[in-house]
């Protein structure tokens, strides 16, 4: 049974007692009845967000799922505290599917809200002081600083912490807040407030009595001996003839344009004073205004043509569809298309992608062509900038969002098309915390309930999307060709052993002599190994001793720039050791190359290149991608490396070359979808060369290359990749011939995680037999943040399982396993459809 059932009752005729269920953003797994006051019965809404109590001292922000009369009987409803919203900020149809995401992904429904909410909708609190209303100061001998706060608490109402430590100059208070306490000269309280803060602007207009002719005239005249004052005036009147348009004068100028203008603020603050000026706020987006292109015409080759029509017609008899089209095949143009109509057509549309570094470059385009039509979403926005966003969905000022994975959780409400681009990309898969939901699976959902078409593009689909679309469920559509002149990439493999001069690091000579010459013809480069950090470990040639995290079973990255060991899995770090920790030899070494070690390589051996790269640690800040992506587009830079940023939708028209690290380590890592991961990554990295009409090449570095997966990939061959692929699944009984769960049991002793882990797959193998359930068995690292990890997988065949009864008895067998004393401290993290 669903955890929601939507109540959209609004029959408020008579003043009687009505209740509220609520989603609280905490891990519970039900919904929470609350009183609704008299004077807020007409006003609640369901998806408006209400302020409750929840406990004796939390106050939390909540969503309203259900209003009605039942009073609960378990416990005495509370009542709400607050209304915070005029009108919803959810909608039933996002209700709808966040209650499916929760029974689904076996999560909770608040961990769905807690996710889906930006936080700048949730509250945030602030501890502050004011004067106990008991309090006589006469009663009470108080510290020379203790009558301080009094003294100023008495004409300022209360205090924060902040303001009491720069009131009193100390930087601790506690000793000072905890003796008032003690007296009872003072109480502490929460002060509730929303985190989303309206951007405001400053701006100045003239009073309305001076907008005629000849109350202007007489305010020249008065002001004629006053020469600043003056020029105050007529710059206004420079920005805003208020003769000419009425209107402009009401509109007013940003005082920061007039005090640019260098006009005496003095002087404009007296005008202010005098009643002649006007001072005030505006609210204003975050978004700045950009007129789109007046002509955005594409003239489609014969192949976009085709496919764009296949669409299309697809789309009358299907809802989903798949679009295979190889690299630099032209997917975006037919996107942008298919939004034109839709937008056309009077409904909304979502274009997700997979990654911020790849919504860079397409939303510069994308704003030429949609201005202010279009809204962005993705988490290295403020708070506020993506309030402002879900606001401007539900005010229509955006029919067309493009975003990362979360924008699935938007508030539409028309919604006619979802684009999910670069389909097969991992990063759609959200790790931590729970939910733990697959973004395109999401939007295949949230197609369904808003009635809207979905369309998957993908130069390397996923095999289970790929076998769905063969299978007939959704409509195929393949796209072939390259766009314009431009060619597949050769692409070439080159063993391991083949190095080349002393200090080339791990440079082959072969992509060396390559990389020299495509840079003495202005040409670009890129360099991939999918490994950020100057080397992946340190060791200690005497001993082999290897510096590792205090915390996970894992050893720690050395990063050069940093000059820190750090911990890829926590974040722990420590100093880079002159001494092995295990027999104190000075020999200590590096093993591997990361991007660093590899940016510094070509620094030494190709002086003449400028290198940039674009990884997680040169990317933190806001702007960082964008910064690198628009040195790369605009040729400042030379060689790129990166990691599997720089695989996904870039599109540079100079770049001749791509060089593969690695990818050895990409074929053999123990996971049932390492050749897809593999195949995808390196297709789609080779497809960023050659782009227009210089042709490119790619040169894969490897120590086995005989590999039958590699001789797909230099050969773009989909069609042979994904045959095997679906024999082996098929045979070994995985996705997309079944479903999979993956239950991780933690705890912070070993023994007690596999013991727990031991005896539920026995439990688990009752109801599912032991074909279906495998394990316990702790993963390669199998300690993260002091937690021992250990995994059980489930297997259920796609067609022959309930799974909805199968997740059910796998949550009673998951409490069963809780109420056991034995196992009290251990977490269990479920994982539905593990990427």
């Amino acid at each position: 049974m669903s955890q929601l059932e939507l109540n959209t009752s609004s029959d408020h005729e008579e003043l009687i007692t009505r209740f509220v269920d609520v989603i609280l953003p905490v891990p519970l797994p039900k919904l929470f009845t609350y009183r609704v006051p008299f004077e807020l019965i007409e006003q609640v809404e369901v998806g408006s967000r209400v302020i409750v109590q929840f406990g004796k001292k939390k106050i939390l922000t909540a969503i309203i799922a259900r209003i009605h009369e039942d009073a609960p009987t378990a416990y005495e409803a509370k009542y709400i505290l607050e209304l915070l919203d005029d009108e919803p900020i959810v909608n039933h149809q996002q209700l709808k599917l966040f209650a499916w995401m929760a029974d689904y992904y076996m999560c909770n429904l608040g961990e769905v809200i807690n996710a889906a909410l930006p936080a700048g909708f949730k509250l945030s609190s602030q501890s502050r002081i004011q004067i106990h209303p008991d309090f006589e100061i006469e009663d009470v001998e108080l510290a020379a600083l203790e009558e301080l706060i009094i003294e100023h608490l008495s004409q300022e109402d209360s205090m924060t912490y902040d303001e009491v430590a720069t009131l009193t100059g100390r930087k601790s208070i506690a000793s000072l807040i905890k003796s008032l306490l003690g007296k009872q000269a003072i109480i502490l309280f929460e002060e509730v407030k929303e985190k989303y803060v309206p951007k405001r602007i400053r701006k100045i207009r003239l009073r309305y009595k001076y907008t005629t002719p000849d109350q202007l005239e007489e305010l020249m005249k008065l002001l004629e001996k006053k020469p600043k004052q003056l020029e105050v005036v007529l710059r206004y009147l420079q920005k805003a003839p208020v003769f000419e348009d009425p209107e402009v004068n009401h509109i007013g100028v940003e005082k920061a344009t007039l005090v640019a203008l260098g006009i005496s603020t003095s002087s404009l603050k007296t005008l202010v004073q005098k009643d002649v000026f006007e001072e005030y706020q505006e609210v204003i987006s975050r978004f700045p205004d950009v007129v789109p292109e007046k002509d955005h015409n594409v003239n489609f080759n014969q192949h976009q043509a085709q496919a764009l029509d296949e669409i299309i017609k697809c789309f009358e008899t299907k809802n989903i569809a798949l679009l295979h089209g190889v690299t630099g095949s032209g997917k975006t143009e037919l996107y942008i298309d298919l939004i034109k109509k839709a937008i056309e057509n009077g409904t909304q549309v979502l274009y997700l992608l997979p990654e911020i570094a790849l919504s860079t470059q397409i939303v510069t385009r994308l704003r030429k062509i949609f201005g202010d039509k279009m809204g962005i979403y993705h988490s290295r926005f403020s708070d506020n900038e993506r309030v402002e966003t879900w606001k401007g969905i539900i005010s229509g000022r955006f029919s067309f969002v493009v975003g990362v994975r979360s924008a699935v959780f938007l508030p539409f409400d028309n919604l006619g098309l979802v684009i999910v681009d670069e389909e097969h990309d991992s990063s759609y898969k959200q790790f931590e915390p729970s939910p733990r939901y697959q973004a395109r699976d999401v939007a295949l959902m949230l197609g369904q309930f808003q009635g809207a078409k979905v369309l998957l593009g993908s130069a390397t689909p996923s095999v289970e999307s790929y076998h769905h679309a063969q299978s007939g469920n959704w409509g195929l559509i393949r796209l072939t060709g390259r766009f314009g002149k431009a060619t597949l990439p050769q692409i070439n493999l080159v063993e391991n052993k083949s190095y080349g001069a002393p200090g080339s690091g791990a440079f082959s000579k072969e992509l060396l002599e390559v990389l020299a010459n495509t840079i003495s013809k202005n040409e670009q480069a890129i360099i991939f190994q999918n490994r950020r950090g100057y080397s992946p470990f340190m060791t200690c040639d005497d001993c082999n001793t290897v510096p590792m995290c205090e915390n996970c079973n894992v050893s720690l990255t050395y990063h050069y720039y940093s000059n820190e060991l750090r911990c890829h899995y926590c974040g722990y770090t420590q100093g880079v050791p002159t001494n092995c920790s295990g027999c104190g030899s000075r020999k200590i070494k590096t093993v591997g190359h990361g991007t660093e070690k590899i940016e510094e390589d070509l620094r030494i051996v190709l002086p003449q290149a400028i290198v940039e790269r674009m990884d997680y640690d040169t990317t933190r800040r806001k702007n960082s991608y964008e910064e690198i992506i628009a040195s790369f587009s605009s040729q400042k830079t030379n060689v790129l490396v990166g990691t599997q940023m720089v695989s996904k939708g870039l599109d540079f028209d100079n770049v001749s070359l791509v060089g593969v690290f690695d990818a050895d380590r990409m074929m053999s890592y123990p996971d049932f979808r390492a050749n897809e991961r593999a195949f995808q990554m390196m297709t789609q990295v080779s497809g960023r060369a050659g782009r227009k009409d210089k042709p490119g090449q790619v040169i894969i570095q490897t120590a086995n290359p005989k590999a039958e997966l590699l001789h797909w990939v230099i050969n773009h061959d989909y069609s042979g990749f994904l045959k095997r692929e679906l024999f082996e699944r098929k045979k070994y009984g995985y996705p997309p011939f079944a479903r999979i769960i993956k239950i991780t049991v933690k705890h912070a002793n070993r023994d007690v995680s596999n013991r727990a882990a031991t005896q539920l797959t026995k439990l688990l193998q009752v109801p599912f037999t032991k074909s279906r359930v495998l394990g316990p068995e702790e993963p390669i690292v199998n300690r993260i943040r002091n937690l021992h990890l250990t995994g059980i997988l489930l297997k259920f065949e796609r067609e022959a399982t309930n799974l909805k009864g199968a997740k059910v008895r796998i949550n009673q067998l998951i409490d069963h396993m809780r109420d056991k004393k034995d196992f009290k401290g251990c977490y269990y993290v479920v994982d539905v459809d593990p990427a």
